[in-house]
């Protein structure tokens, strides 16, 4: 029984709460996707309006949701105070996220 359920995982889509960081202005953006490379090189290509003028960006840091619900709790939690806060500290401890 297990196996079958692995395989169904397998062919699920899978979603990313991800962080990128703008390299000109140091401010962070939130965002979440089922394609993670897509939708960086969207970012970097300035064919999303609210990173348009901040490119180049990093991803700096990404979740693993396992449905598109999950992924949207996320992503609405790290765009509020408290997620906010969780960003800043994980950044202030680690020193720098590394880019990935």
């Amino acid at each position: 029984m297990r196996y079958k359920e692995n395989i169904k995982l397998s062919h699920r889509v899978r979603y990313y709460v991800y962080i990128l960081q703008s390299e000109k202005d140091r401010r962070f953006y939130v965002g979440m996707t089922n394609d993670l490379k897509r939708r960086i090189k969207e970012h970097n290509s300035a064919k999303v309006l609210s990173t348009r003028y901040r490119i180049p960006l990093k991803l700096i840091y990404y979740e693993f949701c396992l449905n598109k619900k999950d992924a949207i709790k996320r992503e609405k939690y790290l765009k509020t105070a408290w997620g906010k806060r969780y960003i800043r500290l994980k950044n202030y401890l680690t020193g720098r996220w590394e880019v990935i």
